[in-house]
């Protein structure tokens, strides 16, 4: 059997993983872009701003779960119409339902989009409750208002994203990502630096431009939807033409997801802290490679969403066989992706590292990072299974075990092995990440199993009773 042949049933997967983790890649270049700009204003406003980015990346993580799932429940609608057509396609009732989705979901984004933002303001003022720098917060207070607006745009254009995404015609919004990084940049000097005669807003106007450039993308990506044959007529961005039972289903899907993503996040940023107490190099070391790790693994998140919208549509038609096919390829393609970069950082650690470390890098840092980069192969393979696994529940609609199971790996599991090997054993760093992998581990065995039961057919019982 030739090549072509074994790869045809995984070229579906590839061609509506790709433009995701793409996307998810320049979105990545977008902050660190931001990050470049604020280091042309010193030392305290890249801690001032990385602060404000710190926070509204956890608000914004947490918001984007609560639309996650509209992709999945269009790619359901379309798989249902198809079981009623015959693979012919949407009928007018599934066309309806589409819109219902869009609609509910617009509503849902625009009000998490304003609690969101007002709770970001609000903590811009909170924080003096927790011993930051006065000079900090100074500089970081007016960056965090001028962030919170953009969220709701942000917001936006995911839910357009989602469902373009659940009709699987992903890639326009690639193209639109990477020019808004230039877009951002462009706008950033011109905030800051108050260029054509503007005000002068230095750290604030990163915020502000980011801002711009969510409204704008999802201005650019609307536009793209309207002309494009097959999703303009599906498109419904009334929102006060909700219906509340499609509005409940978006809000009861999402608030898992909501919860997974923040969980994740929290105990990556309690692994950051904890690092801190090693010093100012094991620190440093960490967050290159975390920098490293947190690339890679826009990759899986693709493979993830792909593999979750192509089992939503197979289960909407009732091809449980066909979702455990699109499991087991994405489970195959994760490993394989993982072992080409691990055999990266393997043969060509410094190389790497010095991506972000610069060719003088420090040899203290060096030197904890190359040793930190190892376990990030195997960190690798373990974060990105989870990923992939929450993923694939999500797509026979099961979110809130996806959260149960990330409590368990992270905060039962990954957490305490994190003090133990990090503290009691000794190994500070490389102990920390032992902890990070452990939890991430076990995280994925308890959802692949999950998975493994739920997509098992329930046992026809009918003949038993006809014998009865």
């Amino acid at each position: 059997m030739n090549l072509a042949v074994l790869t045809k049933g995984y070229r579906p997967l590839v061609a509506l993983a790709a433009p995701i983790a793409g996307i998810q890649l320049a979105q990545v270049a977008l902050t660190t872009t931001d990050l470049a700009m604020m280091g042309l204003l010193g030392v305290r406003a890249v801690a001032a701003g990385g602060l404000s980015i710190t926070l509204y990346n956890q608000l914004r993580t947490m918001c984007v779960g609560m639309v996650t799932s509209v992709g999945n429940q269009v790619a359901g609608a379309v798989g249902r119409a198809e079981a009623r057509t015959g693979d012919g396609g949407l009928d007018e009732s599934g066309r309806e339902e589409v819109r219902r989705i869009l609609r509910a979901s617009f509503l849902v984004a625009t009000g998490v989009g304003l609690v969101a933002a007002l709770a970001l303001a609000g903590l811009s003022f909170a924080l003096t409750w927790f011993g930051q720098p006065p000079e900090v917060l100074a500089m970081a207070r007016p960056m965090m208002i001028a962030l919170a607006p953009g969220l709701i745009p942000m917001l936006w254009l995911n839910v357009v994203r989602q469902f373009a995404v659940g009709l699987h015609r992903p890639g326009s919004l690639l193209g639109i990502t990477i020019v808004s990084i230039g877009v951002n940049a462009g706008l950033d000097a011109v905030f800051i630096y108050g260029l054509f005669g503007l005000p002068v807003l230095g750290l604030t106007g990163v915020g502000l431009a980011t801002s711009f450039v969510q409204l704008l993308t999802f201005l650019a990506f609307l536009a793209l939807v309207r002309r494009d044959r097959q999703l303009r007529p599906l498109l419904s961005v009334n929102a006060w033409q909700a219906d509340l039972d499609t509005v409940k289903s978006v809000l009861r899907l999402g608030f898992p997801i909501s919860l997974t993503y923040g969980s994740e996040a929290g105990i990556t940023s309690v692994a950051t802290l904890m690092m801190g107490a090693f010093g100012p190099v094991t620190l440093a070391a960490h967050n290159v490679v975390n920098q490293c790790a947190y690339i890679v693994y826009q990759l899986n998140i693709g493979l993830s969403q792909g593999s979750s919208i192509s089992i939503s549509r197979a289960v909407g038609k009732g091809d449980r066989a066909g979702a455990g096919e699109v499991a087991r390829r994405a489970l195959t393609l994760g490993p394989a992706i993982m072992t080409v970069i691990g055999l990266v950082y393997v043969i060509a650690p410094a190389p790497v590292l010095k991506v972000f470390l610069g060719g003088d890098a420090d040899a203290g840092v060096l030197a904890a990072a190359s040793t930190l980069l190892l376990f990030a192969i195997l960190q690798q393979y373990c974060k990105g299974t989870q990923n992939i696994g929450v993923g694939l529940l999500r797509g026979l609609g099961d979110t809130k075990a996806g959260f149960r199971m990330t409590l368990i790996g992270y905060w039962l599991i990954g957490t305490p092995v994190m003090v133990v090997c990090g503290y009691v054993l000794g190994l500070h760093g490389p102990g920390i990440w032992i902890g990070l992998c452990a939890g991430f581990g076990a995280t994925a065995v308890l959802l692949l199993r999950r998975f493994r039961r739920q997509l098992r057919p329930e046992p026809d019982l009918s003949n038993v009773r006809m014998l009865r």
